[in-house]
């Protein structure tokens, strides 16, 4: 699977729009039946920022859009 190929040559896979849709959804039903369960969005960008700005050069090549595209052209703002 892609998870495990990223995790096992060390490769970080990141979720910015986890709470977009039907994941959030449940992860607000869940939250309910089980509470304590605690989704980090906040260390999900601060990782991606921080891979932009310690990256000697960083670059992009965008199909499409939406909110991933945001989410990384934001970080790459970070490093002025």
């Amino acid at each position: 699977s892609i998870c495990y190929w990223a995790q096992r040559n060390g490769v970080p896979i990141f979720c910015p729009a986890i709470t977009d849709g039907s994941i959030g959804d449940m992860l607000f039903f869940h939250s309910f039946k089980r509470p304590g369960l605690v989704v980090d969005l906040v260390q999900d960008i601060r990782g991606i920022n921080r891979m932009a700005i310690d990256a000697k050069r960083t670059g992009m090549l965008i199909c499409g859009g939406g909110l991933v595209k945001h989410h990384i052209c934001n970080a790459n703002l970070m490093r002025n």
